[in-house]
């Protein structure tokens, strides 16, 4: 009997869990109250308030039992130990890229995550756990290219932090994009390209010694003079 009760309460709390992950999904975490939630659930306030604190709680709790792709096993890796650094980089982000477009419910956190939550002081939990999930996974990124970069697969002058921050940054960004935008790029499909393409970008060195933003302007300013020359040769013809 006792095992039966627990068993009941354990699967009322998972039916609310489920409820607060639509409903936050389809109205917003701070349009949402615990009476829709219960509602939705076809429960009463006192049944969520029995496992939850309130609406802080029930969010935290609807965020910690989902495992995100950037925690799951092969997105652990410790690339500086691989024997092919970038090849494990790779691996990680495509990951979690195909992961997100496989996993339906990450996906729903995710797009709560990104664009239905406000993280007000009693979202500071879940916004902590995010965050430090995120910096992790820049460190490891970072570590290997810094490996990549001893194994001569990343050219010299590419600045480790930098690039693990921008090949983040475009991981996290076309999940946000996605998660909001289905249509946005069949993301299953494309993840290998798109990263290969950034990877790709790391191998090749300047053309010259200067910075490439450098580079752009020296060459614009180039085509300016040329420009201005030959516009002064014609009206001396003239």
């Amino acid at each position: 009997m006792v095992r039966r009760t627990k068993d009941e309460a354990q699967e009322t709390r998972s039916a609310i869990l489920d409820t607060a992950e639509r409903v936050f999904s389809e109205r917003g975490v701070s349009r949402t109250s615990l009476t829709d939630i219960a509602e939705a659930a076809g429960l009463t306030r006192g049944a969520i308030y029995w496992h939850f604190t309130d609406k802080a709680d029930l969010f935290c709790e609807m965020f910690a039992r989902v495992t995100m792709p950037m925690e799951d096993a092969p997105c652990q890796v410790d690339h500086s130990r691989a024997a092919d650094p970038l090849a494990s980089i790779r691996t990680m982000m495509v990951t979690i890229l195909k992961r997100t477009s496989e996993d339906a419910q990450a996906r729903r956190v995710f797009h709560i995550i990104f664009h239905k939550c406000e993280y007000v002081d009693e979202m500071k939990p879940v916004w902590k756990r995010f965050s430090e999930m995120q910096a992790s996974c820049v460190s490891r990124i970072e570590q290997g290219i810094k490996a990549a970069i001893a194994n001569g697969q990343v050219a010299k002058h590419v600045d480790a932090r930098r690039a693990a921050l921008g090949l983040h940054a475009l991981v996290d960004g076309l999940i946000s994009k996605w998660v909001m935008d289905p249509d946005y790029m069949p993301i299953k499909s494309e993840a290998e390209h798109v990263v290969d393409f950034f990877l790709g970008a790391l191998g090749h060195a300047p053309a010259s010694g200067l910075p490439a933003q450098r580079r752009v302007r020296t060459t614009r300013a180039a085509g300016q003079v040329r420009k201005s020359v030959r516009l002064r040769q014609a009206l001396v013809r003239r």
